[in-house]
């Protein structure tokens, strides 16, 4: 896997830290949670930015979203009790699908 595509996975790893990092600040309340969350931000975003100098840029935003989508959903079906409906678990399916899809056809 070339570097990029490294940067991209790494930088769709801290867009799900800053999501969950917003939900667990409780509305920005617990600053310690507040800074991971800012930090996680802006590491995915420049991650995502320097990943883009080589891949295309739709498919470096769809993969960059899709890994933050079934990312964040899974830490809520695990960890936050959240609905584990089939058709949910489905629809997670096809975006991961879409991911390695995306990842399989792209070119650098």
């Amino acid at each position: 896997m070339g570097r990029a595509w490294v940067m991209l996975f790494v930088a769709g790893a801290f867009e799900v830290v800053w999501a969950v990092g917003l939900k667990s600040s409780q509305g920005l309340m617990r600053p310690w949670v507040v800074a991971v969350t800012a930090v996680a931000y802006v590491l995915s975003f420049v991650l995502l930015a320097l990943a883009m100098r080589s891949l295309p840029a739709g498919t470096a935003y769809a993969v960059w979203t899709g890994i933050g989508v079934v990312g964040v959903a899974a830490i809520g079906l695990l960890f936050l009790g959240e609905s584990r409906e089939f058709w949910r678990l489905a629809s997670m399916a096809l975006i991961l699908a879409g991911i390695i899809g995306l990842r399989l056809t792209a070119r650098t």
